[in-house]
């Protein structure tokens, strides 16, 4: 079986987006280390499917310079992207592996609009020696920052026997009725098989600086977004407004200020969504985030977690580690039985998919047994099934920025429906929404699948974007 832990689910990376940007530039850290030793005087990176068709808005080309560069996402000073990228693109050179080669991003990043190897996110790397290929290799970027190649070559797979090996969600209500235990207990059992203790106190306390420090950036910056649909950032001004401060000292004020803001429905609903629309536009910008489990769906998780944080009985770090062991769970299930990549199944696999895992984690540090966890989930994802992805322009801003606020009150509703109710008595149990969310997402039609060739996309077209 497949062992996925919770931080294959949460990355710390860059946006846009996880299957366009974050996978596309393992990729070529990955290739980069097998042609270290060989000699070449050339490289081209084919993009096929949804990589060809919205890689422009989603940084795809960027990406895998960066990762030829070898710069890597979760330490790069994302202030520096742009010069780098300019740097290659005035000079038309690229030092890879310590060799400094010609290389023109418009000729030799080659957009192919096709579908390779039966998977909309495939990328190929070819390096060749006075006109002969030297090398080639093959990358499929099934989502959230996760790669495959072929059968014999899985980069991320891992098989690890775990104490409690979890395929289904009523392998979770088995093992926690089992041992008399929450889904986080089950989790952290089977993660000290991946990590020490140590180490993943250490991860939960990174991922949890980066979600932080992520929507406080959004929260403080102003301006338009780039890639040419001249979207303008909202969550600035609408902090402000909340808050009636302009500068916040830093950022522990900034926190201090919300506890001290109206905790009426309507304000708290509005620091929901200011909180998801921070850290999108962060992402619309090439700015770090946690994939959660995808980029275009990061918002979802940090917004609950804060709305937990900040507005309900919050009972320290020791439950943001059980959020997001919970939430990361929840993840691999539909990483597992269905698909989390939206040039797969269309948006019901991102934000549907953030919205099931951020309800499942609220309910449980809200109290809830693991019966209702899984409700809460399979109530989000419910109300997400066939939700498409059509971003205008290829850019992951429009729609896709809002959806994030729309997916955390999803989840927030999901957890008070499913503290309220009887889960025994649930009609539908998570398991079968799971199915039910793969069977949508092969039956929908490609044009809603990331494409940008259906839907508002199509009705609001616009040039093509320069991200």
């Amino acid at each position: 079986m497949e062992s996925i832990s919770i931080f294959d689910i949460f990355k710390i990376g860059i946006g846009p987006s996880s299957s366009h940007t974050l996978g596309p530039w393992k990729a070529a850290n990955i290739f980069l280390e097998e042609i270290i030793d060989l000699d070449f005087d050339k490289i081209t990176i084919q993009l096929y499917g949804s990589l060809s068709k919205t890689g422009i808005g989603h940084a795809t080309d960027k990406a895998v310079i960066l990762g030829l560069l070898a710069y890597h996402p979760d330490t790069i000073d994302t202030n520096g992207i742009d010069k780098l990228i300019s740097d290659v693109k005035e000079n038309r050179k690229i030092c890879i592996a310590n060799k400094e080669i010609f290389f023109d991003p418009e000729l030799d990043i080659i957009f192919e609009p096709t579908i390779h190897h039966a998977h909309p996110n495939t990328l190929v790397f070819k390096i060749y020696k006075q006109g002969v290929l030297i090398k080639e290799e093959l990358f499929i970027s099934v989502g959230g920052g996760f790669l495959e190649r072929d059968e014999s070559a899985h980069p991320d797979i891992k098989f690890i026997e775990l104490p409690f090996p979890i395929s289904y969600g009523s392998d979770i209500i088995d093992y926690t009725n089992t041992e008399n235990c929450s889904i986080s207990d089950i989790v952290w059992q089977n993660e000290l098989y991946f990590n020490a203790e140590e180490i993943i106190d250490a991860k939960i306390e990174a991922l949890l600086e980066t979600i932080l420090e992520c929507v406080y950036q959004g929260c403080i910056t102003e301006g338009v977004l780039p890639g040419g649909l001249n979207v303008s950032r909202r969550a600035k001004s609408l902090c402000s407004s909340f808050t009636g401060v302009e500068n916040f000292e830093s950022r522990d004020h900034w926190m201090q200020m919300i506890k001290e803001s109206k905790t009426d429905f309507n304000s708290i609903n509005k620091w929901i969504s200011c909180f998801a629309l921070a850290v999108n536009e962060q992402n619309a910008s090439l700015s770090r985030v946690v994939t959660s489990p995808t980029n275009g769906a990061a918002g979802v998780i940090p917004a609950v977690l804060l709305y937990y944080r900040f507005f309900c009985d919050y009972k320290g770090k020791e439950s943001v580690k059980r959020f997001l062991f919970t939430a990361g769970e929840i993840g691999c299930l539909f990483k597992k039985e269905a698909t989390i990549s939206a040039a797969v199944g269309g948006c019901q696999a991102e934000i549907g998919v953030s919205s099931a895992m951020a309800a499942a984690a609220l309910t449980e540090v809200l109290g809830g047994s693991p019966k209702h966890c899984l409700m809460a989930a399979e109530i989000a994802m419910e109300h997400h099934l066939g939700l498409t992805c059509d971003p205008i322009g290829g850019l992951v801003q429009v729609p896709c920025i809002e959806r994030n606020a729309l997916g955390a009150i999803k989840a927030i509703t999901a957890s008070n429906l499913a503290l309220m109710s009887d889960p025994d008595r649930a009609i539908v149990k998570l398991d079968t929404v799971i199915k039910t969310m793969w069977d949508t997402a092969q039956d929908m039609h490609v044009n809603y699948k990331e494409t940008s060739e259906g839907g508002l996309a199509f009705n609001l077209p616009v040039v093509h974007a320069n991200c």
